[in-house]
């Protein structure tokens, strides 16, 4: 017998608001839309009857189940009312996007494309749109304005009605109860946003056509490969052999020119990251995209669950952490405040030996240097050795370490090491032998895709192997799904517990705080992030590191500190 997983509750709201969202700023309420499933009883308000409100017109208890889709733009209303969060949370876009992650979507994940999905018709994009920009003009409203605009938002209430039925025999209650609750602390965090320097961001706009050609007439005076604004590839690979690097190829012969290829082949040959940041700075940086506020605040959609894995997906181009590193360093705490920068200490590694079981990979891992241990256990390098003795062989090992959560091939290994293939499939043999369950375990992880069709994380994040398994992409699964898991229930424990959250960043949380409670606020960020290691890992730890950042001192990442400093002297200001 199937047990409807909705019983449990009182009553069941439907919500939906409409609301201006200018980009970087907090969004601003314009009516109000909700339906309790099992009664019908229908709410309509407009802004003037929510703002007379302290509390929202229905029960946020947790004998109430909110229910929305995508629910932290909802949730950020609440926070522009003032009104208490709801304490249960069920966001029907998580859940499709859990249900359907590496399949094929026609029309997309937004709840247009989950009513398509389930067979159901729905308003036409095309006027969903008009009314949109009619939102988003603004007030004043005619009475006409008023009510089309309250019709249309219930239109998507009427759309939950239909999708939660469809929906809920599928739905494991407790796990989706979870994700919902993640989105409370998204909401939070897109309220409160990054603090930038928004006096420096202005002047890199107003100077940016001519920065440009200066950093390319600055930087590629030691390279040669520009031609005005355009980089040749023909020049690039005269570079490359001069300096004997030998770089990764496509499947037509020519080089590899993409993003991933330059990230990684700067890892290994510093002189190729001045082009990379380059690189990237003249393609992907479009300055005036970059979503700040008023207020000096860069607020964006942090779309949680965007990805197959289940990790946020904001853009590049809207996101401080999105373009290149060298723009971090706009981000600068306010006067009298403090932002810290916390990570967890070679995550992916950690969850590869807590998942495998693998008891020799815990040990690398616990003994506070991986790779180093690594080349200990596996016998290249002596018992005594330290990062000082035997750096380069360290750093053999890292790049091993690490490749091999991605499926990096023993050819791929010897390319990225700039030595032999015999020596790569040494490399990759040893970690073989070094860490036997793990390659047993791994190899279970792919075969259970292929035969299952498809892989889930401990918290029930669900990915579909697909008519065309990636089984590089299968393999790493566990360990950047869990990861997400693990990102997830920190960035929930902490805001839980009082903490001012601006973003995560991938296996990183950047915190504030006022300048005199930010070690306080460290450590209870440290003891939410090690309990979520701990509950998901079934009880192993995780080491984070932190670096604090008072005002009027600004964040910066040492990958782009040379970039910054450049810019900054094209511009006329000082870097601090």
């Amino acid at each position: 017998m199937t047990v409807d997983p909705l019983h449990f509750y009182k009553e069941v709201w439907l919500v939906d608001f409409e609301f201006d969202a200018q980009t970087g700023e907090r969004p601003s309420p314009v009516c109000f839309v909700a339906r309790e499933l099992r009664s019908g009883r229908l709410l309509r308000h407009w802004l003037d009857d929510l703002r007379a409100m302290r509390q929202p017109p229905f029960s946020t208890g947790p004998e109430t189940l909110f229910v929305a889709y995508y629910a932290s733009a909802e949730l950020g209303c609440f926070l522009a009312l003032g009104w208490p969060m709801p304490a249960r949370v069920l966001d029907l876009y998580c859940e499709f996007k859990c249900r359907t992650s590496g399949l094929k979507t026609p029309c997309g994940c937004g709840l247009l494309g989950a009513l398509a999905y389930f067979g159901f018709d729905s308003i036409d994009a095309a006027d969903k749109d008009s009314m949109r920009q009619l939102v988003l003009r603004g007030g004043p409203y005619t009475d006409a304005e008023r009510r089309a605009i309250l019709d249309y938002c219930q239109t998507d209430v009427d759309a939950l009605a239909k999708l939660l039925p469809a929906m809920a025999g599928d739905i494991d209650l407790p796990r989706a109860l979870f994700r919902g609750r993640y989105m409370t602390a998204v909401a939070r965090m897109e309220w409160r946003g990054v603090p930038i320097d928004a006096d420096a961001l202005a002047l890199f706009r107003g100077n940016w056509q001519s920065v440009k050609e200066r950093l390319i007439e600055r930087i590629d005076k030691d390279y040669g490969i520009y031609e005005g604004q355009s980089f040749k590839a023909d020049r690039w690979a005269a570079w490359l052999t001069t300096n004997d690097i030998p770089w990764p190829r496509l499947p037509t012969g020519g080089l590899a020119l993409d993003d991933d290829t330059f990230r990684e082949m700067a890892r290994t040959y510093p002189a190729v990251a001045p082009v990379r940041e380059l690189r990237t700075t003249l393609a992907q940086l479009r300055l005036n995209e970059l979503a700040v506020g008023t207020d000096g605040r860069n607020r964006t959609m942090l779309s949680a669950f965007g990805s197959k894995t289940s990790r946020n997906q904001p853009s590049n181009s809207k996101f401080i952490f999105g373009p290149s590193a060298w723009l971090r360093s706009l981000i600068r705490p306010e006067p009298g405040t403090a932002v810290a920068y916390i990570d967890w200490s070679q995550q992916e590694l950690a969850i590869a030996a807590a998942l495998s079981g693998d008891r020799r990979m815990q040990e690398a891992y616990q003994s506070g240097d991986f790779y180093l241990t690594f080349a200990k256990m596996a016998g290249a390098v002596p018992p005594a050795a330290t990062k000082d003795t035997h750096a380069a062989e360290r750093e053999q090992f890292k790049t091993v370490a690490l490749g091999v959560l991605y499926g990096l091939s023993a050819e791929g290994l010897a390319l990225k090491l700039n030595v032999p293939p015999v020596r790569g499939r040494d490399l990759l043999r040893m970690h073989k032998e070094t860490f036997r369950q793990f390659w047993r375990w791994s190899d279970g992880v792919q075969d259970e895709a292929i035969l299952a069709g498809r892989l889930r994380t401990v918290f029930g994040w669900t990915v579909h192997a697909g008519d065309q398994p990636n089984p590089r992409s299968l393999r790493n699964f566990p360990m950047q799904g869990n990861g997400a898991e693990m990102m997830r229930l920190a960035c929930c424990l902490a805001t839980e517990r009082g903490i001012g959250l601006c973003c995560p960043v991938h296996d990183a949380l950047l915190v504030e705080a006022d300048a005199a409670e930010i070690e306080a606020a460290v450590k209870v960020t440290q003891a939410a992030m090690c309990e979520a290691s701990e509950v998901v890992l079934d009880g192993f730890r995780l080491r984070t590191d932190a670096k604090i950042v008072r005002h009027p001192d600004r964040y910066s990442d040492k990958r782009g500190q040379v970039m910054w400093e450049t810019v900054c002297e094209l511009c006329g200001r000082s870097p601090a």
